[in-house]
Order: C-alpha cells, then structure tokens, then sequence
C-alpha cells in the first residue's frame, strides 16, 4: 500500500468516525460494556493493518465493511423481540442499512453479509477480504468477552485511543 492509499483510508476512516449515523453505533452496547462504535472500529484498524502490505486486497472494501459490519442500530437486550434471531440475522439487519445510508457496493455488502459465519452457514464469505473482516470479526469479539464490564469502564480511554487513527 503506498503513501497516497494511506492517506485515502484514513480519510474515510476518520469521516466515518465522524458520522451521525455512525456515532449512534456508540448507543449499541456489545460485548460485556464494549458499544458497538469501539468494536466495529477496533475490527476496522486490526483487519486493514494485517493486510496493509499485501496489494492483492481491496483495503477499501475491508474499511467500509468492517466499519459497517455491526450497523443495525438497535439494542437486542432492549428489544426482546430481537433477542432470540439477533446473531443470525442482524448482519443482514446490518448490510440493509448501509445499503440504505451509505450506497455500499456488493463486495461490501458481502462482507458485512458474511461476518458470522459458521453461525449463518448459508452465508459462508466467499472473497479474501469478507473472510478477513469474518476472522478479525471473531478475534475482537472473544477478547472482549473475556474482559469483565468493570474492566471496560476502567479502560474505555484506552479502547477511544486505539481507534483514534487508522495507521500508527
């Protein structure tokens, strides 16, 4: 990836980061105390950056979708009508809307699509860059299950500077 690239993704990751769309993400909790923004974010910055010196990836579409992966915009411990079918379906819940606000292309919406398999079987990732997004996806989520809620609040700084810019 060269300079000029890293300045493009970084761009959008900032405008991203900036959105008011985007920043009701901070709203949806997740995780044990983490909220939807840090994750979607922390799974943005960690999939570009391990493939940031391989050209044979969009590092776009990697961007968009791992920002977008999470974007369904409700609390499925607050609409228990939700709870039951919320790790199924909510990445299509997630790929409608940024269809709706943010005219994502097909490999995105794949990407966003496919974030949960093996939990959605039928939905397995077919390109490199929704099979990444799907890995880093379940890495991020396990760490964060692992941390306590209390750990969390004592570190929510640490979380906000770390997806504070895209490149280091």
């Amino acid at each position: 990836m060269n300079e000029k690239e890293k300045q493009e993704l970084e761009e959008i990751f900032q405008t991203f980061k900036a959105d008011p769309l985007i920043l009701k993400m901070k709203e949806i909790s997740m995780h044990r105390g983490s909220n939807c923004y840090v994750h979607s974010f922390t799974v943005a910055k960690i999939a570009v950056n391990r493939v940031k010196d391989d050209d044979d990836y969009n590092h776009h579409n990697i961007l968009i979708g791992a920002i977008l992966h999470d974007y369904y915009l409700y609390d499925w411990r607050v609409e228990k009508d939700k709870l039951k079918k919320h790790g199924s379906n909510h990445p299509l819940i997630a790929e409608e809307n940024a269809k709706r606000d943010f005219h994502i292309s097909p490999e995105v919406a794949e990407i966003i699509r496919c974030h949960m398999w093996p939990l959605t079987p039928k939905l397995f990732p077919k390109s490199k860059e929704a099979k990444l997004v799907n890995i880093v996806d379940d890495e991020v989520a396990t760490k964060e299950a692992f941390h306590s809620k209390k750990y969390k609040q004592n570190h929510q700084d640490k979380y906000y500077r770390f997806i504070e810019k895209l490149f280091d």
